[in-house]
């Protein structure tokens, strides 16, 4: 697990935003999503921006943050997703 000061830093729960930067994929989005409804489900419209060459996408999506943990296990799992190269 991370070892953060988000609990120093925050109030929770609030707004947060997580940028997950992928391979370009049709499905990117919808992977990015079903990973956040696990830990923190609700209602969500990511948005999408494909990078200058349409090699990469940015993927941002904003929760209602309830936790450090969560957020941590958050970055963490998105990592994780097949063709993720960072989570901002």
């Amino acid at each position: 697990m991370l070892d953060t000061k988000f609990d120093e830093l925050m109030e929770f729960p609030c707004s947060f935003p997580f940028k997950v930067v992928g391979d370009a994929s049709d499905t990117l989005a919808d992977r990015v999503v079903a990973v956040v409804q696990k830990h923190a489900p609700g209602d969500y419209s990511p948005q999408t921006r494909a990078s200058s060459k349409g090699t990469y996408y940015s993927i941002t999506i904003r929760i209602k943050a309830t936790s450090k943990t969560q957020v941590e296990t958050l970055y963490v799992e998105l990592a994780k997703i097949d063709g993720v190269k960072r989570v901002l």
